[in-house]
């Protein structure tokens, strides 16, 4: 494990301190599950990000040989 020493907003630390104490939970405990689950939400948004963009561009070239096919079939 790293140590880390970080500076908290003043409501935010209140915040977490009632949450800890209702969940009984140590507050570094609780403190690992939140980045894990931020990092986690920040992963998928990048994925999501990703695929959109592949999406957009698979979007045109499917566009195009679709109308490709369409210049064949009519030429027939």
């Amino acid at each position: 494990m790293k140590t880390l020493s970080l500076k908290l907003d003043d409501d935010i630390f209140t915040e977490t301190e009632e949450i800890t104490e209702r969940l009984k939970m140590a507050r570094n405990r609780y403190i690992n599950e939140a980045l894990r689950a931020f990092n986690e939400y920040q992963k998928r948004k990048a994925l999501k990000n990703k695929l959109l963009q592949e999406s957009r561009g698979a979007y045109g070239n499917s566009l195009a040989v679709l109308e490709e096919f369409e210049r064949i079939l009519d030429a027939d």
